[in-house]
């Protein structure tokens, strides 16, 4: 992981972390970098788009200063989701875009997320150049001046464009669909009444109006709780969650119960292999994926490809190996015969032409899937306990008695989170006790030797 971009950009707590010095910084580096090898020799442009946070218009601010004092002009979006900037990079051709969101997280945070001018988020050697111009070689960038720096435009129709493109991966109406949908007060509250509308579905709308500091509060694709209660007493076919920028869609069906990013995967990665689009028999997973999505997976023909957590790692095995599926147990989901990112607003598309063209319940397709107990904790760690945990005996000795102690029967997965302070610590197996106890355990372990507190 990078000095300033960990696995999914820039990140921290907007003004006082990811100032806005750093802000005008990156933009200024990753115009140098993103732009230096422009083939036509005319002038380069890069998008930026941005989610409902009150920091994103400072942030929005300091970046264009950043990128156009290089020369570089701008086409600022506005509010849209996070996959949109991707798209539309791609589709008018500008030599990179950058949204301004923090994803899941709570308003405090903001982020910097770059994209290449093909629409794919920046590979590593990529981020690592820019962050050696901000953070060893600032001398080396080259401003301009006079009438030779970049010039500052909005492009007007940004999200009805991407609306149009979702439109157009439906194989159906979706008329006889009621549908809940919460947006977290982000970024699909733009787009999703809309996009929903016009497909046909009756669109029932929850946390839909941002007010700049109410984004992921108590809703959206972490916080589960109202949109299921809503669904059953409202009497939905489902409900879909988006988190603050809307790259996750998790799902509930018609019956209340949460549907994940793994069965999610599941039901769509065997729909695909019905008609025979789905590349290699392949979909393409990290290692947080339940035991259970596996299970049903085998039973299907269906081949499972893990990696480390984090859709870049998703993304990179599915270019690699040509596969056109692949994603989290959060909801980050790609289909990449569609967009070269997740996209939560796709994955509800896709799974609602599921649903229509199946003629089946969410309920009635998820069923079979076995779940097994599987639980995750966070452990809140400090700046200067980052990369210890694993050099601790303690808790390395802790581990390896509760891998030892579940056997085949389970696993225990502890790993430090990419975008947050935080220590994740997972443990799943088929014994719901066992499971609870050793979660304890190592929970106990790590807090005890890092001095950290935690929250589930």
């Amino acid at each position: 992981m990078g000095r300033l971009f960990g696995t999914d950009g820039a990140r921290g707590v907007a003004v006082t972390e990811l100032t806005c010095e750093l802000a005008m910084q990156i933009g200024r580096a990753a115009a140098a970098v993103l732009t230096k090898h422009k083939a036509d020799g005319g002038r380069a442009n890069i998008l930026i788009g941005k989610d409902t946070r009150i920091s994103s218009d400072v942030l929005e601010a300091a970046l264009v200063a950043g990128i156009t004092s290089v020369g570089v002009d701008v086409k600022l979006i506005g509010v849209v989701p996070t996959p949109a900037v991707a798209f539309l990079v791609k589709a008018h051709h500008a030599d990179a875009g950058v949204m301004i969101s923090a994803s899941h997280n709570s308003v405090e945070y903001n982020g910097i997320k770059l994209f290449s001018g093909t629409g794919f988020k920046l590979p590593d050697s990529v981020e690592e150049e820019i962050e050696s111009l901000i953070l060893d070689n600032p001398g080396d960038i080259k401003l301009k001046n006079g009438c030779d720096i970049g010039r500052i435009s909005t492009l007007s129709d940004a999200a009805d464009e991407y609306i149009e493109h979702l439109k157009s991966t439906a194989d159906c109406c979706f008329d006889d669909l009621t549908v809940a949908i919460d947006c977290a007060n982000g970024s699909a509250s733009v787009t999703a009444k809309k996009l929903f509308t016009e497909l046909g579905a009756k669109c029932l709308m929850l946390s839909d109006k941002p007010d700049g500091c109410n984004i992921n509060d108590k809703c959206g694709s972490t916080h589960l709780d109202n949109l299921q209660r809503f669904v059953e007493e409202k009497g939905c076919d489902l409900g879909v969650a988006f988190d603050g920028d809307a790259d996750r869609c998790l799902a509930v069906d018609d019956s209340g119960n949460i549907v994940d990013g793994d069965k999610l995967i599941a039901i769509i990665s065997d729909y695909m292999k019905e008609k025979e689009t789905l590349k290699n028999d392949t979909a393409v997973v990290t290692v947080m994926s339940n035991l259970g999505f596996h299970t049903y997976m085998k039973d299907k023909g269906i081949k499972t490809v893990c990696t480390a957590v984090g859709d870049r790692y998703v993304l990179e095995e599915m270019l690699k190996n040509g596969y056109n599926i692949g994603g989290e147990q959060s909801g980050h989901i790609i289909f990449l015969d569609y967009a070269t990112t997740g996209d939560g607003q796709l994955t509800a598309v896709q799974l609602m032409n599921l649903l229509v063209m199946s003629k089946k319940s969410l309920y009635k397709l998820t069923k079979e899937i076995p779940d097994y107990p599987q639980i995750l904790v966070n452990v809140i760690i400090n700046e200067d306990q980052k990369g210890k945990w694993d050099k601790i005996k303690a808790i390395t000795d802790m581990i390896k008695n509760a891998e030892e102690a579940m056997g085949d029967r389970g696993r225990i997965l502890v790993r430090e989170s990419g975008t947050e302070p935080l220590l994740r610590i997972m443990a799943e197996g088929t014994n719901e006790e066992a499971v609870s106890y050793w979660i304890d355990m190592i929970t106990r372990t790590v807090e005890k030797e890092l001095c950290g507190g935690s929250e589930t």
